[in-house]
C-alpha cells in the first residue's frame, strides 16, 4: 500500500516537475500548521466560553460571589482578561489591547494560510505554462512528422499542474475561513463581555433605586 502511494507520488512529480514538487512540500506545510492552529484551538478554549459567558451574565446581575465563582471555572483564554476587568481594571483600552495580544497569538499562520491560498494557484498556472512551452517545443522538433498525441500528452501533463495549485488552495482557503470565522466570534464575545463589566446592568438598577428613593423623600 505504502509502495504504490510512493510510485503514484513519483509519477505525479516526474510528470508535473519542479512546480508539482514545491506545491507539494507547500502541502506538508500547510497541513502541518493545521494541525498545530486546531492544537492551539483546542489546548486555549477557542468558542467554549460557557463559564466565563455566565460569570459576565452574574455580574451583570450585580451577583459578583457568582460570577467569580463562574470564572475560576472557566478554562478560557479570555480569563486572565475578564479576572483584569472584575478585579477593578476600569480603562477600556488596556482591556482591549490585552484581548488583541491573546487574538495575535491565535491568528499567528494565518498570514501564512491566507499566502498559500493565493499563490498556490498562480504557482500550478506558472507549472502549466513550462508545460505548455514544452508541449510545443516538441511539437516544433517533431517538424513534419507531427503526432498529434505528442500535443495532447504536452497539454494533459502541464495541466496537472494547475489542478494540483487547485488542490492545494481550495482547501486551504476553506480551513482559514473556518479558523478566521471562530476568532471573528470570540473578538466579538470578549467585547461585549468586557463592556458589560465596565457597565452593569445591575449597576444601573442599583442607581436608579436610589434616585427613585431620593425622588420620593424629597
Amino acid at each position: 500500500m505504502i509502495s504504490t502511494l510512493q510510485n503514484a507520488l513519483l509519477r505525479i512529480v516526474d510528470l508535473g516537475g519542479p512546480v508539482v514538487l514545491l506545491l507539494g512540500a507547500i502541502s506538508v506545510l500547510v497541513f502541518a500548521v493545521v494541525l498545530y492552529k486546531l492544537w492551539q484551538f483546542s489546548t486555549s478554549g477557542v468558542g467554549r466560553h460557557k463559564a466565563l459567558q455566565d460569570a459576565v451574565a452574574a455580574w451583570d446581575n450585580g451577583d459578583h460571589c457568582g460570577a467569580r465563582r463562574h470564572l475560576g471555572q472557566s478554562r478560557s483564554y479570555l480569563r486572565p482578561v475578564i479576572t483584569m476587568a472584575l478585579d477593578g481594571q476600569t480603562d477600556a483600552a488596556r482591556l482591549d489591547a490585552e484581548a488583541e495580544t491573546r487574538f495575535a497569538k491565535l491568528e499567528s499562520g494565518f498570514r501564512l494560510l491566507d499566502s498559500v491560498a493565493q499563490l498556490a494557484p498562480l504557482l500550478g498556472l506558472f507549472g502549466t505554462v513550462l508545460g505548455m512551452i514544452s508541449a510545443f517545443q516538441a511539437l516544433q522538433e517533431a517538424g513534419t512528422q507531427v503526432d498529434p498525441s505528442i500535443l495532447a500528452g504536452g497539454i494533459w501533463v502541464a495541466l496537472l499542474t494547475t489542478a494540483v495549485g487547485l488542490a492545494v488552495a481550495m482547501p486551504t482557503a476553506l480551513v482559514l475561513s473556518w479558523f478566521e470565522a471562530r476568532m471573528d466570534a470570540d473578538r466579538v464575545l470578549a467585547q461585549r463581555a468586557l463592556r458589560t463589566i465596565l457597565a452593569p446592568d445591575g449597576n444601573k438598577s442599583v442607581q436608579a433605586a436610589e434616585t427613585a428613593a431620593q425622588s420620593i423623600h424629597a
